[in-house]
């Protein structure tokens, strides 16, 4: 035979249900929060085409040659040149990946946000988790491997290592 035994149970506090209800909506709403204030922090690479280029875009391995302005979202000016050439690999990750989309000849308004470009670090005349805003022409880009077949080229020309004396040079080892 088997017997049942009766656990009393408290009765519910008049209100408390409401409470509960309260507190699983303030939950639900700070978790919305949270989830908002990160897909902004999380603002994708802005990329604009001005003036579409031609053929084939840069690779990582390859070193562009650019002219651009970059400037923050007051319109300070913190950075220009009218021909400057770097690794693709070698920059702020926003400018990377805006490298790649770009094709020779054209012309292209970038905007990187903080996290693709120097975070919560300064960064000489740009503040901490600032949005970088740059108007770029790709003039031209080459692979490293390609330049440095220039290189060598260039200094066998000149009588550098390796390359022909220039004429009226002294022999080595005189």
């Amino acid at each position: 035979m088997s017997t049942v035994t009766a656990v009393p149970l408290l009765p519910i506090a008049k209100g408390s249900l409401t409470r509960l209800w309260i507190g699983v909506a303030i939950l639900l709403l700070a978790a919305g929060a949270l989830a908002w204030a990160g897909t902004v922090s999380l603002q994708p690479l802005g990329f604009e085409v001005l003036e579409e280029g031609e053929g084939p875009s840069p690779t990582l391995d390859d070193v562009v040659l650019v002219s651009y302005v970059g400037k923050l979202t007051d319109g300070k000016v913190f950075d220009q040149s009218e021909q400057q050439a770097f690794p693709v690999g070698e920059v702020v990750p926003g400018f990377s990946q805006a490298l790649l989309k770009m094709k020779k000849g054209g012309h292209y308004k970038v905007t990187i946000p903080p996290r693709l470009g120097y975070g919560a670090k300064a960064a000489g005349p740009i503040p901490a988790n600032s949005t970088l805003i740059f108007d770029v022409h790709l003039r031209d880009f080459k692979s490293k491997e390609e330049i440095m077949r220039m290189q060598q080229q260039m200094q066998m020309m000149q009588g550098g290592a390796g390359g022909p004396p220039m004429p009226g040079a002294p022999a080595p080892g005189q």
